[in-house]
């Protein structure tokens, strides 16, 4: 049966070995840590290809140039669907390794004990954590010999937005019958009585997007998308999720829409959480130094998950969106799907939540010609002026003796004057 580790579990000292032309080492004591030098320069040469983007496109990998690890490497096609994954590389030395020829297409195809079986197994955890995903476990092969293999899958993208690539990379070796690994065992202890120990030292990409992940059987279940059900488990374990998939939107390298989306849609998941564990998001909120916005109830959400030193018109524009996700009811589960279908995207969204947040209009004045045409005749006079039946026009009179107004000029050119006249003669 499988026996999955994490990467962060040294079983032995560094030692050296060469990998044969058959790519499986002579059989020799699991003390050995160079394929884990191999998954280190894979997940180097993956991150060496983003360029900016959440994922490297698929244009920009070639493994048969890629000497060093392209005998040991597989790709996945999801293009035609996640179903079935075609197989449109697969590396010499893993292809002699499972005695596969070139009839091998497609995943389908692929023997259940096969060390290639091991590496395609995992790929629909890529496709629900959509980040590099590293695991290790023995298993026995088709020879009937007990083999230990460290394997790494990685995500590329065709349109740099979705996952439609996967490549892995694989190393493995036989170990040796029981009773040999019994007399080496206690060889190497002897040896570890008598030698220093070495400061223990993290992998080289124990900080890279897959940090974290120490047993594929912990992952999120396969073909369950960010945001597309709602989450389950205690509002830290919630923030926490959150917390990590904002860490992306942060990391100006690996900052795009489809990231963003998922940040904010783990983020309003929380503050559903949080609405229904008051308590616990107290605590979150005092611990963490964010005071309660009775006016602004989505600021304190968006602080704890993005960090409270995050660029505050980003912080303002991400709490609109979940307070306007709440105004119109977007339920745990749905604000991404619910963002790739609105107009404008994040933008069109704050500003529907900042017109929604406007208070009612006061109705209109009444038009002040309606209001004047309704009005009684004061004088009537006969006088050029070039005007319409029904047109304005401000009049400038000096008094005479009496009650009489002698008209001096009419003001006809200036609209503005005529309208600040009608509506100061119907105040």
């Amino acid at each position: 049966m499988d026996n999955v580790r994490g990467f962060e579990e040294d079983r032995g000292i560094e030692h050296d070995h060469d990998t044969g032309a058959s790519g499986v080492e002579d059989p020799r004591l699991d003390i050995g840590t160079d394929e884990r030098r191999m998954h280190v320069r894979a997940y180097n040469h993956w991150v060496s290809l983003l360029r900016g983007r959440a994922y490297p496109s698929i244009e920009d990998l070639d493994p048969a140039s890629i000497s060093d690890f392209g005998p040991h490497s597989v790709l996945l096609d999801f293009s035609n669907g996640i179903e079935d994954p075609a197989i449109p590389w697969l590396g010499k030395l893993l292809r002699e390794e499972c005695a596969l020829d070139h009839g091998v297409t497609h995943i389908a195809q692929v023997p259940s004990r096969s060390l290639l079986s091991r590496l395609t197994d995992h790929y629909l955890q890529i496709i629900a954590n959509r980040a590099p995903i590293g695991f290790e476990a023995e298993f026995v092969n088709t020879r009937g010999h007990n083999t230990m293999y460290r394997g790494i899958l990685m995500p590329f993208s065709s349109d740099e937005d979705s996952i439609d690539y996967i490549y892995g990379v694989i190393n493995w070796k036989e170990l040796v019958d029981a009773e040999t690994q019994a007399r080496l065992d206690a060889e190497v202890d002897a040896s570890h009585r008598t030698a220093p120990k070495p400061a223990a030292t993290a992998p080289a990409w124990a900080d890279g997007p897959s940090a974290g992940i120490e047993s594929v059987e912990e992952e999120e279940p396969a073909g369950r998308g960010i945001g597309s059900n709602a989450p389950s488990g205690s509002l830290t374990d919630q923030l926490m999720l959150a917390q990590q998939t904002a860490a992306a939107v942060r990391a100006a390298d690996t900052r795009t829409r489809s990231t963003l989306y998922r940040a904010l849609a783990r983020a309003h998941d929380f503050a559903a959480a949080a609405d229904a564990d008051p308590g616990a998001y107290e605590l979150l909120l005092d611990h963490a130094g964010i005071a309660v916005q009775l006016r602004a109830p989505m600021t304190p959400v968006v602080k704890l998950v993005f960090g409270a030193d995050y660029d505050k018109t980003r912080l303002t524009e991400y709490a609109a969106v979940l307070s306007h996700a709440r105004r119109i009811g977007v339920a745990p589960g749905g604000l991404t799907d619910f963002l790739d279908g609105f107009e404008g995207g994040i933008k069109g969204v704050v500003k529907a939540e900042r017109e929604a947040r406007k208070p009612a209009s006061a109705p209109k004045s009444a038009d002040p010609a309606t209001v004047l045409d309704a009005r009684p005749v004061l004088a009537s006079l006969t006088l050029e002026t070039g005007l319409h039946l029904g047109d304005y026009v401000v009049l400038l009179a000096r008094a005479g003796d009496g009650d009489t107004l002698d008209i001096v000029a009419t003001v006809d050119g200036d609209i503005a004057l005529t309208q600040r006249a009608m509506r100061q003669a119907i105040s």
